[in-house]
């Protein structure tokens, strides 16, 4: 297995075999994110992705039952080779159970449905998008390169499609100045996507970061513990996405929650109180990116 940089996968995928279809991010431009600077974006061979997969099968056979496909951003790739590369996956590991990728909401929109559903009957089972944010001012701020609506929108899209959603959020991108409108914005698009699976993420400071020039300039303020409580009161209190999985147990998060919308919500609620009463947040020097 080669492997170039670091490599980044959602914490869902700790077990999963990991194979760079990519190497970095093709858009590369998000304010707070540093994960891909190291990189100059390219699609890697065929061959050698290829080749990944045959070592792979050398070494580990049976034993993998989840594939990730990384970078940034594997819908890039024109759909009949990663359809190909899907295939060859599931020669490769037949007893895998699921294949899953980041993907960009423009790399989906760019998919016609009819080659969605081939890549999804070629193994792709699950896809994750990191929406950040869905209030608009929000994303514009941070340069994200798309709209909510394109966000819902490709959301939608895949689940049609029989695609998998995973829905990524980062509390406190808004700062002080956004909380509100960006907790209640989140909700609305969690409830137009109603994806199977959502997470929050928690906004840290890393100095190579753009966002941290706008919170030293003041332009952002960013939130504390009982801030970011607040903003995930304001979000359980306005989402509707009966049956989806959440989670806001990330190593970034000051508040470790899961449970299942909509059922889990009053439950929720109420162990945000008991954090509140008792200031039972993750102390900062545990926080992690």
């Amino acid at each position: 297995m080669r492997y170039e940089g670091i490599v980044y996968r959602p914490p869902s995928e700790a077990r999963s075999l990991i194979v760079q279809l990519t190497v970095g991010c093709a858009h590369n431009r998000c304010t707070f994110c540093t994960m891909y600077k190291d990189k100059v974006f390219r699609i890697r061979s065929r061959e050698e992705i290829f080749q990944d997969f045959k070592d792979a099968a050398s070494a580990y056979g049976g034993a993998v039952k989840r594939i990730f496909l990384a970078d940034g951003d594997a819908l890039v790739i024109k759909t009949a080779v990663l359809s190909d590369i899907l295939k060859y996956a599931k020669k490769c590991f037949p007893e895998a159970e699921r294949i899953s990728a980041y993907g960009t909401p423009l790399d989906v929109l760019r998919k016609t449905e009819s080659e969605l559903i081939q890549l999804r009957k070629d193994g792709l089972k699950l896809v994750y998008m990191g929406a950040e944010s869905g209030n608009q001012t929000v994303l514009e701020h941070i340069c994200k390169g798309v709209t909510k609506d394109q966000i819902i929108e490709a959301g939608q899209k895949l689940k049609r499609c029989g695609i998998g959603v995973s829905v990524t959020l980062i509390s406190g991108l808004g700062g002080k100045e956004l909380l509100k409108e960006h907790a209640v914005d989140c909700a609305a698009l969690i409830s137009a996507v109603k994806p199977d699976y959502t997470g929050f993420l928690t906004l840290m400071l890393d100095d190579e970061a753009p966002i941290t020039e706008q919170i030293k300039s003041g332009a952002l303020t960013l939130l504390k513990p009982e801030d970011i409580l607040e903003e995930m009161r304001l979000f359980l209190r306005h989402v509707d996405s009966e049956g989806t999985v959440f989670r806001s147990n990330h190593a970034s998060n000051y508040i470790v929650l899961k449970g299942t919308l909509n059922k889990d919500i009053p439950y929720m609620l109420r162990y945000l109180d008991e954090i509140e009463e008792e200031g039972r947040f993750r102390p900062e020097r545990f926080r992690a990116l």
